[in-house]
């Protein structure tokens, strides 16, 4: 396990921004009949979800997200030393997305932006390695900028994935202040289990072509994707996270010394109700404590954690809060974060439609 340790850093504000278009589950029946959709929505607990339209991009909705913290907060935008993109649906191949939100949120050249291309952990990686480099450097104010549109990459005709991703972003503005005190994470990975969540095609290995393309059937109960189409062995995934992130927390809770009974929030990835009700379960936490989207957004990857703590903790955060953060998926990755958040301001969530800002 790697274990680092932080101080004097934080997140200052934060803002959200998902697609205006919802989808509505029990009503998502395309292409399963009525009673087989109710099936799988009540055992995943995802109610609906928002889905980009394709003038939407995850940049989109990070500019969104990100142009409402400046604006909320004041923000001199020549203070903004660095900016990291996360996501795994970006604009493009090349160029990075995050040298285009540099331009278009009109930040100095002297900002330093890449983009970091991880799945459903990766905002705590993110933060990591914002923390560090600002730990060791002369950066003033830092922005994460974490963008998923999940919903291009799932086939509507795989029963086992069509109705649990969704889309969104959100922007978090980082700053140095002592008030901060210390953070602590804990990342890891494991790709010998890789192949668990995957798109095989479309990339480098595997490049796009006419049989990457082609819809075929995939299973016994009829499942139908390409194999630029992701997918996921739900069953291994489920075994790999009830034994390991319990585990995680419990050394990570170990390697800080804070009590568990301090934490103020836990913030899970928002993968699927039953996996986050039995964790919760298994370590006995406080329910009270544990905000959940899962019902409204679904499982927005890397961004399900930040976007929680936007859409629920929103007038929760005034005075020094202590956060628990365990995010897990794709890679296999896994990661915890014990951090403080001190008078963090969270602005509204802005919704987005054909690429722009739709509501404020």
């Amino acid at each position: 396990m790697a274990f680092l340790t932080f101080e004097g850093i934080g997140i200052t504000a934060m803002a959200g921004a998902v697609p205006k278009h919802v989808i509505h589950n029990y009503e998502y029946t395309q292409y399963f009949p009525a009673d087989q959709v109710k099936e799988v929505v009540d055992k995943v607990g995802v109610f609906e979800r928002r889905f980009a339209d394709k003038e939407t991009c995850s940049s989109d909705l990070c500019f969104a997200a990100a142009e409402r913290l400046i604006a909320d907060n004041n923000i001199d935008r020549n203070e903004i030393d660095l900016l990291v993109f996360l996501s795994q649906t970006p604009d493009y191949r090349m160029p990075a997305t995050s040298i285009i939100l540099q331009d278009r949120l009109g930040l100095p050249q002297s900002c330093v932006a890449f983009d970091m291309q991880l799945g459903c952990a990766g905002f705590c990686y993110a933060m990591s390695v914002v923390y560090g480099m600002m730990q060791g450097g002369n950066i003033r104010k830092a922005l994460i900028l974490d963008g998923e549109t999940r919903s291009k990459v799932y086939s509507p005709k795989d029963r086992r994935s069509a109705f649990i991703f969704g889309d969104g972003g959100v922007a978090a503005l980082v700053e140095k202040d002592e008030k901060f005190g210390k953070s602590w994470f804990s990342l890891n990975s494991d790709g010998s289990r890789h192949d668990l969540i995957m798109i095989k095609g479309g990339g480098y290995r595997n490049m796009s072509s006419e049989e990457t393309l082609k819809e075929r059937v995939v299973d016994e109960y009829g499942n139908i994707r390409s194999d630029e189409q992701g997918y996921m062995r739900g069953g291994d995934v489920f075994n790999f996270v009830i034994r390991e992130i319990p585990r995680d927390i419990k050394k990570t809770l170990e390697f800080s010394g804070v009590d568990k009974d301090t934490i103020d929030y836990i913030v899970f990835h928002q993968a699927n109700n039953f996996i986050n009700t039995y964790i919760a379960k298994k370590m006995k936490l406080d329910a009270d404590k544990i905000p959940h989207t899962i019902e409204k957004f679904g499982n927005t990857s890397s961004v399900s954690v930040p976007l929680t703590i936007v859409s629920e903790l929103k007038d929760k955060l005034e005075g020094n809060k202590t956060l628990l953060l365990s995010a897990f998926g794709v890679g296999m990755c896994w990661a915890t974060g014990i951090v403080p958040f001190v008078d963090c301001k969270v602005s509204e969530i802005v919704e987005v439609e054909n690429g722009e800002a739709v509501k404020v």
